[in-house]
């Protein structure tokens, strides 16, 4: 719970920076923090700068590794395809999103997680989810209302 309450507040830090806010944090074993991060795709201009990958990125470099087999990543929003396609490789050991979303296509995730299925990984990491899911889907509403 902690964990996600710090991923809520860099979802913050995205929406004070008109990103859309969703915020990662990357935890060891022992449960300290290895990285925090929130969505950057529009002040990058890079459509990948997502919070997890952003997270993924920081940790790897402060570990100088490439296998976060150790590691759990604490997410605001459930991970896209991109993202969690991204996890699996990063071989992060559990998921722990917030609110749900309605956009991924859980039959690409399944097929995913499958021997020989399209871009297969030996690695599927644990998901939890729905963890302070109103907290996080509120975030997101009030969000997008101040758009429209």
């Amino acid at each position: 719970m902690k964990f996600m309450k710090v991923a809520i507040e860099e979802a913050k830090l995205a929406q004070n920076n008109n990103e859309v806010p969703v915020g990662a944090v990357i935890t060891d074993t022992h449960g300290k923090i290895i990285s925090q991060a929130h969505n950057m795709t529009r002040t990058l201009y890079d459509p990948t700068s997502h919070a997890e990958i952003m997270a993924i990125r920081l940790a790897s470099s402060k570990l100088a590794n490439n296998v976060l087999s150790n590691c759990d990543i604490y997410v605001t929003l459930e991970p896209c395809s991109m993202c969690y396609f991204a996890i699996s490789y990063a071989r992060i050991r559990r998921i722990y999103f917030g609110a749900y979303s309605y956009e991924i296509d859980r039959n690409i995730l399944e097929d995913y997680s499958k021997p020989n299925g399209v871009g297969s990984s030996n690695h599927k990491p644990e998901i939890y989810g729905g963890i302070l899911e109103e907290e996080n889907r509120n975030l997101l509403k009030l969000f997008f209302k101040s758009k429209r």
